[in-house]
């Protein structure tokens, strides 16, 4: 829940929080849990208390008016309202550099999918976690940081106006994968894929994945230096956006 008059936003759930506490606890302003999470706060609450920020023990309906869910498993912080910044050529330069792997989101649905996608994005060492200005659900809400289950405090976000043109400048220096579920190329020849794009001087991987009913914009796969499918059986369309994210990102850290 976002609290516009204090620009906070609510983070429940127990690993989300307590990840917060301990990567990035001056951004807590205030804190809630019931009374029996207080041994495993006590270390926040003690630097809530040295900043004059309040904390309190409450009970569950406390706890659900403060957050809107009843998805808190006892526990709820209220963090600065997190900023999503632009993608710079710094941190594309950074990217290409450090031969890191992110993903990059078109038209995703909604924040748990977000949630999802960046929960296995910090399992398998994917560092960017790319958002497109222009979509209007899949942003940092309380439960894209529930579902996330605390990898959102090990993940850089960042927004682009424009998908296309991004990946147009990215694919410069970056090996851009696109999915599709018509793809020529499948998900098992990734290997042979990067390895043949490394040759060209390319390093750091970005997975671009869309909306899961209608796939990535045409100018969107355009822009891709090479496009990749999971073969089915057929019975179904796709997978979800978030299922399919994580298998690419898995198959990459195998790399």
């Amino acid at each position: 829940m976002l609290n516009k008059m204090t620009q906070e936003l609510a983070v429940c759930g127990l690993n989300a929080v307590i990840a917060v506490a301990e990567y990035h606890p001056e951004q807590i302003n205030r804190l809630f849990f019931r009374e029996e999470r207080l041994k495993q706060f006590t270390g926040i609450c003690k630097k809530l208390a040295e900043r004059k920020r309040p904390y309190k023990i409450c009970e569950d309906e406390e706890l659900e008016k403060i957050c809107k869910s009843t998805h808190h498993q006892g526990v709820v912080a209220m963090i600065l309202l997190p900023e999503m910044s632009p993608m710079s050529q710094e941190d594309l330069k950074e990217w290409s550099r450090d031969g890191k792997t992110g993903i990059v989101l078109d038209s995703v649905g909604n924040d748990h999918n977000l949630g999802a996608m960046i929960r296995s994005a910090a399992f398998f060492d994917v560092k960017y976690v790319v958002i497109s200005e222009k979509d209007s659900e899949a942003r940092l809400t309380t439960g894209a940081y529930r579902v996330a289950e605390g990898g959102m405090e090990h993940v850089t976000v960042r927004s682009v106006r424009n998908t296309a043109a991004f990946l147009s400048d990215a694919s410069k220096s970056l090996i851009t994968i696109g999915t599709d579920t018509r793809a020529r190329q499948r998900i098992e020849n990734l290997q042979r894929i990067v390895q043949e794009k490394k040759k060209d001087g390319k390093s750091g991987i970005a997975l671009v994945v869309g909306n899961e009913e209608i796939g990535l914009p045409e100018d969107v796969k355009g822009a891709c230096s090479v496009l990749v499918r999971i073969p089915g059986t057929g019975l179904m369309d796709s997978l979800n956006v978030a299922q399919a994210a994580t298998l690419f990102m898995h198959r990459v850290f195998e790399l």
